[in-house]
């Protein structure tokens, strides 16, 4: 079974605390009730997002537990606590009025350098809560530099997001070299504070300058500029001042906090159709 897309061919406003539902035009419209479904699903540090085709995208902020005993079942990009995540999943999906059919093909978000481990305890609470036929997955980055439609070539991207900020190359199709960091948007007491995250940004880039084992895709890679994707992209200063720090033209991706989720559905969309094609 393939386990992860590599091996495949081929933030609207919402009152906090509270899940929100939006359209993606991305999605086909008027998928039949019970016809397997293409899912993507991020599950942050921060907030919690699904895509499915078909259906609205629903968001939520990954907290679980009543408001006298909130939980947080992810942390550091990590699930601290598997049972309270499947509780706040079970109860996210309700706010689809049909419930999902079994048998869909899930493409999960996971950060770069996550362990077997992770991927172990992720598959097995996407399996419990979705029963789909398979769960794939991809790296963060790589699903958001999907949604951005990014050029072809080598590829720099950043992802700064609650707890975890990642710097990855990506060229040929997946992630060449990456390096991420503890520390994300919600460790700073202002958002609009955020040197200590562009300084973590610089650092980041000049590991993978220096890594021998992809210094000449780095070196392309890094002369096109920088994607800028998750929390952190939304915040102009931080976009400006890491451009500045880095003397290269910065970007960030277009609702920056919803490409990894879109990416990922996009990737469980192909899978599903290549599925769909080698069975017919």
């Amino acid at each position: 079974m393939v386990d992860r897309v590599d091996d495949i061919e081929g933030r609207s406003g919402s009152t906090p605390g509270r899940p929100t539902a939006t359209r993606f035009s991305g999605a086909p419209s008027g998928a039949e009730a019970g016809e397997p479904a293409a899912i993507g699903v991020d599950l942050g540090s921060g907030y919690t997002r699904i895509w499915t085709s078909g259906r609205a995208l629903l968001q939520a902020p990954t907290i679980s537990g009543d408001l006298t005993r909130p939980a947080q079942p992810v942390r550091r990009g990590r699930i601290s606590d598997p049972a309270e995540l499947r509780t706040f999943l079970t109860h996210l999906l309700r706010r689809y009025h049909r419930p999902l059919p079994a048998g869909g093909v899930v493409v999960a978000c996971l950060p770069v350098l996550a362990t077997e481990d992770d991927e172990a305890v992720t598959r097995q609470l996407l399996t419990e809560v979705f029963d789909p036929s398979r769960v794939l997955f991809i790296d963060t980055v790589r699903a958001a530099a999907i949604a951005a439609v990014a050029r072809p070539g080598g590829l720099l991207v950043a992802d700064v997001g609650a707890q975890l900020t990642e710097v990855a190359v990506l060229a040929r199709g997946g992630v060449v070299a990456a390096r991420r960091a503890d520390l994300g948007m919600n460790d700073l007491i202002r958002p609009s504070d955020a040197d200590s995250v562009m300084y973590t940004i610089v650092e980041l880039v000049g590991y993978l300058r220096r890594d021998p084992r992809c210094r000449g895709v780095a070196a392309t890679a890094i002369g096109r500029g920088l994607l800028m994707v998750g929390g952190g992209a939304a915040q102009p200063e931080l976009v400006a001042r890491t451009a500045a720090a880095l003397e290269l033209p910065v970007r960030p991706a277009r609702d920056p906090r919803l490409a990894a989720v879109r990416g990922a559905g996009l990737a469980a969309l192909s899978a599903l159709r290549r599925t769909a094609t080698l069975t017919a």
